[in-house]
């Protein structure tokens, strides 16, 4: 005769298979966050987190009439479509992504708002496709992380960025995070000087400047083939 399992039903036995629950839970959605982050998962894509809200944005990009910017990884849009409208019709946003569907729904929701300042590119983040001292400004929210060598990522940023020109990362805690020190150390290296910091390192927005060394700067060597080896934001 088979054994019946008893299911405990005291009051520290049920909040113990609770949090096991829980836990398993969380072991769930941390080892399947994966990078490129799924498009058919964008729906989350679109929830505000913690001092990563796009007022926050605003205080630490400082967007204004006129400035090109270029957004790395800008997923459904959620900081795309609040930015363009602040750079005005003699500005405009840039966006880049490996992921052809993510750009296909920013600018279906684009042209809904009837925004037509913001240019499309598919590329990797490593090799950006744009001349240097191109842009203002370069922002990624939640993405370099999600980036194979993500020094290489901000040593193009620091190409692309004109003279004063800025670069702002924001990162929140999640398998693909990069803590604070970590960027600080990596932006330090690819020419980068830290200006403003908002939020703790579990969830941070941070702006870099490139720093006007003199003498030439020495790039990190071009690696063979990234463009097959990442094939997501």
């Amino acid at each position: 005769m088979p054994t019946l399992t008893r299911v405990p039903t005291s009051p520290r036995a049920r909040w113990g298979l609770a949090a096991g629950a829980a836990t398993t839970a969380a072991a769930a959605w941390w080892l399947g966050d994966r990078a490129p982050y799924p498009y058919a998962q964008r729906g989350l894509l679109d929830l505000s987190l913690p001092y990563l809200t796009v007022g926050a944005l605003d205080e630490v990009l400082h967007p204004r009439p006129g400035e090109r910017m270029l957004e790395v990884g800008p997923g459904t849009g959620l900081q795309s479509l609040h930015v363009a409208p602040r750079l005005g019709p003699h500005g405009g946003l840039d966006i880049l992504d490996i992921q052809q569907d993510m750009l296909d729904h920013v600018m279906r929701r684009a042209r809904q708002r009837g925004l037509a300042n913001i240019s499309p590119a598919r590329a990797d983040a490593r090799e950006l496709p744009y001349p240097e001292g191109s842009f203002d400004a370069v922002y990624l929210v939640t993405a370099l992380g999600e980036i194979p060598e993500p020094e290489r990522v901000l040593w193009e940023a620091a190409r692309v960025l004109a003279p004063g020109g800025r670069l702002v990362v924001g990162e929140f805690f999640d398998r693909h995070w990069i803590p604070f020190g970590r960027l600080h150390r990596l932006a330090d290296a690819a020419g980068l000087h830290l200006s403003a910091r908002r939020g703790p390192t579990l969830a941070y927005l941070a702006r870099f400047h490139r720093c006007e060394r003199s003498g030439p700067r020495t790039p990190l060597e071009p690696h063979a083939g990234t463009a097959a080896a990442y094939r997501g934001r």
